[in-house]
């Protein structure tokens, strides 16, 4: 995802998208719980930029966004989850934290800019594909690192 966050058209189309990144809070929550990121074999960034590859998608990049940015609303509750294992805003659950702001005004700035950007109803499509795969990647994420109870 940080790919997109610093993609120079997308900060075009969503001025402060830059800005909204988590990827240093997740990396400072890592460290005070002491995980070894170096060496961790992770899959490759699904929109960094290859060579040769052709641009992201806009409207597929804009989905995945919104998926991702919303998620940001959802996190009061897992942050709540995590005072119970002595995380904070300060410590292991930074990147949980509401935006200065309040996670429901920094939404309505984001909602807001994304409804202006002009999209033809094809575009608007991969917007619903591309949020639609954000989540079920993050839903595949979760299964292959949490453990399911059988039913």
């Amino acid at each position: 995802m940080e790919a997109l966050y610093a993609d120079p058209v997308l900060n075009v189309l969503l001025p402060g998208l830059r800005e909204r990144s988590r990827l240093a809070l997740v990396e400072q929550d890592l460290a005070d719980l002491g995980a070894q990121t170096e060496g961790t074999a992770l899959p490759a960034p699904a929109f960094a930029p290859a060579a040769g590859a052709p641009a992201t998608n806009m409207a597929t990049a804009l989905g995945w966004l919104y998926t991702v940015e919303g998620s940001n609303i959802g996190a009061a509750f897992l942050l709540k989850a995590a005072a119970g294992l002595g995380l904070d805003a300060g410590f292991g659950a930074r990147h949980l934290a509401p935006h200065a702001d309040g996670r429901a005004a920094h939404w309505r700035d984001f909602i807001a800019q994304l409804d202006e950007v002009r999209l033809s109803a094809a575009e608007e499509s991969r917007v619903d594909a591309g949020a639609q795969a954000a989540f079920a990647a993050a839903l595949a994420y979760a299964q292959q690192y949490l453990p399911v109870a059988d039913e």
